[in-house]
């Protein structure tokens, strides 16, 4: 999936007026252990290790010296890369039966979602799901979206929700942590504006609980060696509009920006002349789309109470990006 709250590498209090979910985000979950599997060490896999999700999620897990941890991915990557005790296996979200043999021998799956057009995430992720259950896998913690829902006007909600159906199908304990848009990905738009000192985006009075990835990387690993079951919103600490986030990076940043509500064919335009891929031009036009009816407003206390620790502010983020 796209970097709208996945694990894209290329790519850069509830809210009132929050849509309600999709009606298979109702389906039940299982949340009865199946057995007393990962009271000791458990093997835990990772899909994804070589983007910038999975990749901190092995870090985190093997960090913890406690568990197995096997990090999948389409290419093997050098034992270097990672800490000792990580093994690396190959396995290629369209090749059901290198899936199978991955998760061989797993307990728990972290599944961090596909990328790319919308109907190749679906098959990508009906593969992962079956290749778990014909595993064995006991448990899948699934990285999903704040908007999972398929009356949604975002590309990849429809992929959210058809894949949080399959996982309430799978027969396994799953836990769901719908992320919402990353705080990095996110601004990457404000980032690119500085030269204009304008932010020309499509989102009218949209808000949106930005979140970091680390964040989320730390919400997966605690689910993976807590399960809990069950879908958790993982969200920033604020939910913020652009015209708000974009004074909020002038203030940060020294310079000057702010934000400009510019009609959807205004977007497209631009990106056509910016030379967008056709594409994604459809996928950020969605996402704006969503982000306009408020449906990554919602804010919840899942990072504290899934880590421990508060969730990384917009402010600690733009800092860090001061001098790009």
């Amino acid at each position: 999936m796209p970097p709208f709250g996945t694990d894209s590498v290329s790519r850069p209090l509830i809210a009132a007026g929050v849509p309600s979910r999709a009606f298979w985000s109702h389906v039940p979950i299982q949340f009865e252990l199946p057995e007393a599997r990962w009271e000791g060490v458990m093997r835990i896999a990772v899909t994804g290790a070589s983007g910038q999700i999975g990749s901190q999620v092995v870090r985190l897990l093997a960090g913890e010296q406690a568990h197995q941890v096997v990090a999948l991915s389409r290419r093997v990557l050098p034992s270097r890369r990672w800490p000792a005790g990580v093994s690396a296996r190959a396995a290629d979200y369209v090749d059901l039966e290198a899936l199978s043999t991955a998760l061989r021998g797993a307990d728990t799956l972290v599944f961090v979602s596909s990328d790319g057009p919308v109907a190749q995430v679906m098959v990508h992720h009906h593969n992962v799901i079956r290749a778990a259950r014909a595993s064995g896998v006991a448990h899948i913690v699934a990285l999903s979206g704040l908007d999972a829902d398929p009356c949604s006007p975002f590309c990849y909600a429809v992929s959210y929700g058809y894949t949080e159906r399959l996982l309430a199908e799978s027969e396994c304990l799953v836990s769901i942590a719908r992320a919402s848009i990353y705080s990095e990905f996110f601004i990457g738009f404000l980032t690119r504006a500085r030269a204009s000192g304008q932010v020309r985006l499509p989102a009218a009075d949209g808000r949106i609980s930005l979140v970091s990835r680390a964040d989320v990387a730390r919400c997966l690993a605690a689910l993976a060696v807590r399960p809990a079951g069950g879908h958790h919103d993982i969200t920033g600490p604020e939910s913020l509009d652009l015209a708000a986030a974009s004074a909020l990076a002038a203030r940060e940043w020294g310079t000057a920006l702010e934000y400009v509500s510019i009609t959807p064919a205004e977007h497209r335009a631009e990106m056509a002349i910016a030379g967008e891929d056709l594409w994604w031009m459809y996928a950020y036009s969605t996402m704006f789309a969503s982000i306009r009816e408020q449906r990554w407003a919602a804010v919840s206390d899942e990072v504290r109470r899934l880590t421990g620790c508060l969730p990384v502010s917009v402010r600690k983020t733009l800092a860090s990006c001061k001098t790009a």
